[in-house]
């Protein structure tokens, strides 16, 4: 069931189109990611559906109520900024009940909400003291707290992570996780992140430069990428590109540094969906195998830089006048210059069109 619904939404601010026919749906008790680059269109959309900003067309339904004509304060949404938006002379307790005390609340509902929320946030130590005596972290869920106690149809959490350090913003993600899941709220979250989108998300829907570009689970999206932007900006690092042409039922790859056979439903696809025989070959990063000895199904290449991330390392390998990454243990040593040879894991290539970009296999 949907708790939102987006439709042909549209916002311009002069001249420049933030948010371009947008529609979407939000369903009840799921957290449904909005990921897309800054300037994308996140925050615009989010503004638009808590009624910060008016669009200039579309609908917004929540519950199956259009919202467009309501102010903020009727639709029944709570919005979680990315700069916490506390009140400095509140303690912790005072900003927590605030939306409480604007509903008119009785002083012993309102302690007994207080207490319940910040408990659930592990928080409860802290609400005697403002603000400024506490951590960013800390502040964080202060701001979510205040959002969660009024228990609204729909939480609207613009990038709420982004300004915490990499430790704080790990732990918030498994909490936000933890609180959503055990309330079964309903979360429509923007992040540029797409670490957060794919450990948190229930749906993502990708957005670039105000337009829609994909919507699905984690990993439909990851592992079937509609076009090239989507391929590169979801993955860590995203995936790798290499220029190639189909040449009957091979492509070669470069053009000019090995071949690959096309298995006739590859062949097909090609044929209905690309727009000539120049295409890029793709491939993510963890789906490349490396040999030191050269084999059948190997091709030669030169170990550029490595970069050790704990657990594993990323190691860039230069082929002729391009470049891929490759995902490795980190037990694997591989000397910078050093000859190496690359294979790809079968099954795991991906081909786009040349010019539309667009994912054709």
């Amino acid at each position: 069931m949907l708790k939102l619904s987006i439709q042909d939404l549209t916002k311009k601010f002069g001249r420049k189109t933030a948010v371009s026919n947008l529609s979407l749906g939000v369903e009840s008790g799921k957290i449904t990611v909005l990921l897309g680059p800054t300037g994308a269109g996140k925050t615009t959309t989010l503004r638009c559906v808590a009624g910060l900003e008016k669009p200039d067309q579309g609908t917004i339904t929540i519950e199956g109520q259009v919202v467009n004509d309501y102010p903020p304060k009727d639709r029944d949404v709570a919005f979680v900024f990315q700069n916490f938006s506390l009140y400095p002379r509140y303690t912790v307790f005072e900003n927590i009940a605030s939306p409480l005390r604007i509903r008119g609340l009785r002083q012993e509902e309102i302690a007994q909400k207080v207490k319940e929320v910040a408990s659930f946030l592990h928080i409860d130590h802290l609400l005697d003291r403002r603000p400024i005596f506490i951590s960013g972290g800390e502040m964080q869920r202060v701001a979510i707290a205040r959002a969660l106690v009024r228990r609204p149809k729909v939480f609207l959490l613009d990038e709420p992570l982004t300004n915490l350090d990499a430790k704080i913003r790990e732990e918030m993600r498994t909490e936000l996780k933890r609180l959503q899941g055990e309330m079964e709220s309903t979360f429509f979250y923007a992040t540029p992140d797409q670490a957060e989108a794919l450990s948190m998300a229930d749906t993502i829907a990708v957005i670039h430069h105000g337009h829609l570009v994909q919507v699905g689970t984690p990993t439909g999206i990851y592992h079937q990428p509609v076009n090239m932007f989507v391929a590169d900006f979801v993955g860590s690092p995203g995936m790798n590109f290499i220029p190639a042409s189909v040449e009957g039922e091979t492509v070669n790859v470069g053009p000019g540094y090995f071949s690959l056979p096309l298995s006739p439903e590859m062949r097909k696809a090609c044929a209905e969906q690309a727009t000539s025989k120049e295409v890029f070959l793709g491939i993510r990063p963890e789906d490349v195998l490396i040999r030191f000895e050269a084999q059948e199904g190997f091709y030669p290449a030169l170990v550029e830089v490595v970069e050790p991330l704990g657990v594993l390392q990323i190691v860039r390998l230069r082929l002729n006048h391009h470049f891929i990454r490759v995902r490795s243990e980190e037990n694997a040593h591989f000397p910078v210059g050093e000859k190496v040879f690359f294979g790809l894991k079968e099954g795991k290539v991906r081909l786009f069109d040349g010019k539309s970009e667009k994912r054709i296999w």
